[in-house]
């Protein structure tokens, strides 16, 4: 089943790419390898949420901004790729948690992003990881998501 289809299966449309909020681009292709830049969780253009998970933001609140991140990411994979059909898999994702210092639920969260892709894309969804509690990210996003996928 192409990537195109499962999203359809899955009743999940790609969002627009979102615009780089500075001197950047959302995603570059190199060696067989589509590396994209943090994305925040951006739905038609504004953040859901701002603040720090553990006092304004609640965990579950931002696991579902985590998910968003990762399919905002895959649209500028895509984007940069020449297509969804063209992604293959998932090598690594890294996330970083805007959260007040007592909070050490940052691999929950992003487990937002780890579990979307790998409804996605099965086995291939597999990947490495990072999940980092931050003091604060741009524009006072209490999520932001960076992935790296394999080309097909």
């Amino acid at each position: 089943m192409s990537v195109s289809e499962r999203l359809a299966e899955l009743g999940i449309r790609l969002p627009a790419v979102a615009a780089p909020v500075a001197a950047y681009v959302p995603a570059v292709v190199h060696a067989g390898v589509v590396y994209t830049s943090g994305q925040l969780p951006f739905t038609d253009g504004a953040l859901p949420a701002t603040g720090k998970v553990g006092d304004a933001v609640s965990a579950d609140d931002a696991k579902a901004y985590a998910r968003t991140c990762a399919l905002n990411a895959l649209a500028a994979a895509a984007d940069a790729a020449g297509g969804v059909d063209r992604i293959a898999g998932v090598l690594r994702v890294g996330g970083f948690v805007a959260s007040v210092p007592e909070f050490t639920g940052q691999p929950g969260v992003i487990n937002g992003a780890s579990e979307v892709l790998g409804e996605i894309f099965g086995d291939a969804g597999r990947h490495a990881r990072a999940a980092v509690g931050v003091p604060v990210l741009p524009l006072d996003s209490p999520v932001e998501v960076e992935v790296s996928f394999l080309l097909a």
